[in-house]
């Protein structure tokens, strides 16, 4: 596989990752607009990887409400700029409104993306998602850390790969990852261990010939995303002896570029408690929006949101570090 970056010891990284982090570039940015909203609708998943910054797992039963998901649907209806419902977990498929979310904000007119963890689709109760999700014409954006068994395994756990591979095939037999705008599968790819990703444009190409020539799987994009160091995956640095090292590679590697396009811009997130917040990773550090427009039942208009101060922390060097890190892959 592509060749990751290691961390690196760098003097200084304190400055930023400490005391002085308000005086840093992240410490001065705003949200433009908003125009997609993602709902972690519940945590829970029929897995627990070790990289996983929600820590889902089949024990979480937090979940939204039926309230909170007719809510959601009619902020969309009454925020007709909020273009995209991004729909994530745990396994988001696993709620029993996933679907009358999905089918209604595609009436809508809404772009409509699953965060899927792909084994789900093989759970009782979902032998029918896939075709729910091909007849609905949404976007699957699908966790598939490596090509090959032993480095996936190692991060979702033992027997995942073989599902992973299976869920793909039926996914293309359905016609996703062919090019058609209504059937888009792109893959996700995060680094095993304390790296930065190899570049997405030459990991993708590598994928490519891999999964079509070892398994005859098709796919649209891979986007590649930054280990966060918060919860499972900074539980694992800290055993690791890592913490450090990791916080000054993702310092060093600060890239001013990948500012505009921070997803935190244009997105607000939403948790299963109907709470907003800047990102999915402030989410789960339970780091709320500033003002006082907090969650979904005290606004009508998202707008309002636009021009906020986003709140930021050590963390957001993960989403700026090297070619950047977002929901959507590299951002440079």
């Amino acid at each position: 596989m592509a060749q990751e970056q290691a961390p690196t010891k760098e003097p200084g990284h304190r400055r930023w990752s400490g005391e002085g982090f308000a005086e840093s570039p992240l410490g001065r940015i705003t949200r433009d607009r908003v125009e997609v909203l993602q709902v972690n609708i519940g945590k829970r998943c029929n897995l627990a990887c070790h990289h996983c910054h929600v820590e889902s797992s089949p024990k979480r039963r937090e979940k939204l409400s039926p309230e909170g998901c007719a809510r959601i649907l009619e902020l969309l209806a009454q925020n007709p700029e909020v273009q995209t419902l991004d729909l994530t977990g745990g396994a988001p498929e696993l709620h029993e409104g996933f679907r009358d979310l999905v089918a209604g904000a595609r009436a809508l007119g809404r772009r409509v993306i699953d965060r899927c963890n792909l084994t789900v689709l093989f759970e009782e109760g979902q032998e029918d998602t896939a075709e729910f999700l091909a007849d609905q014409g949404v976007e699957i954006v699908a966790s598939l850390p490596c090509y090959t068994p032993e480095n996936l395994e190692a991060q979702r756990g033992r027997g995942v790969f073989a599902g992973s591979i299976e869920a793909l095939r039926r996914l293309n037999a359905l016609g996703y990852g062919a090019g058609d705008r209504e059937r888009v599968l792109d893959l996700v790819y995060n680094p095993g261990g304390a790296h930065l990703p190899p570049p997405q444009e030459e990991l993708e190409a590598e994928y490519r010939v891999r999964l079509a020539e070892d398994f005859g799987i098709r796919f649209d994009r891979l986007l590649t995303l930054t280990n966060m160091p918060i919860k499972r995956f900074a539980h694992d640095l800290a055993r690791r002896g890592q913490v450090e090292a990791y916080m000054a590679l993702l310092v060093a590697h600060f890239n001013p570029a990948t500012l505009p396009g921070l997803m935190c811009r244009s997105m607000l997130s939403v948790d299963h408690r109907g709470q907003f917040f800047d990102c999915d990773f402030n989410q789960a550090l339970d780091l709320p929006v500033h003002g006082p427009k907090r969650n979904i039942w005290e606004t009508d208009r998202l707008a309002d949101l636009a021009q906020q101060p986003i709140r930021t922390a050590p963390h957001c060097f993960g989403c700026t570090a090297g070619t950047g890190s977002s929901c959507s892959g590299a951002l440079v």
